[in-house]
């Protein structure tokens, strides 16, 4: 195996292995919630004026399975609906009490998380992670332009 190869099969070892240890803490606290419900409450608290466009692109979801998705949500009352008395066109969301309560649960399991880790990076200088985001950024825009290549974009 070459180190390009090491470096991948890393990036997805630590990934898969990071995303099963927080699933099973974030199962337990957000019982009842579905991840795609929590994964929305959390752009829809994280982010100004949020619409059904902006949300399908962040998520790499279809507008239409968001669109499915935040009806859902509403007639759970998790997040409600406005429009701007400049656009009565859009569509934006906002969390209601229920959706700030799963926001608040998921944000402070996200801390617990960084702090179990926090003895992995405290060794890290600035270098290295400027290093790796420049890294992390080349490949982020490779693969976006292997997107637009192959027409992926999400409808």
């Amino acid at each position: 195996m070459n180190k390009k190869e090491e470096v991948l099969e890393g990036f997805a070892e630590v990934f898969n292995k990071r995303a099963w240890l927080d699933k099973v803490k974030m199962e337990k606290a957000l019982a009842g919630y579905a991840a795609s419900e929590v994964h929305c409450i959390e752009f829809i608290g994280k982010h100004k004026d949020p619409n059904v466009t902006k949300m399908a692109e962040s998520m790499y979801m279809t507008r239409g399975a968001i669109s499915k998705l935040t009806k859902k949500m509403l007639k759970k009352q998790y997040i409600e609906s406005y429009q701007k008395a400049d656009n009565k066109k859009e569509i934006y969301f906002k969390l209601t009490a229920e959706g700030k309560k799963v926001f608040e649960i998921h944000e402070q399991l996200h801390k617990e998380f960084e702090n179990r880790d926090q003895a992995v990076f405290e060794p890290i200088k600035d270098e290295q992670y400027d290093a790796f985001l420049n890294f992390l950024e080349r490949y982020n825009q490779h693969l976006d332009q292997e997107i637009k290549k192959q027409n992926l974009t999400i409808k």
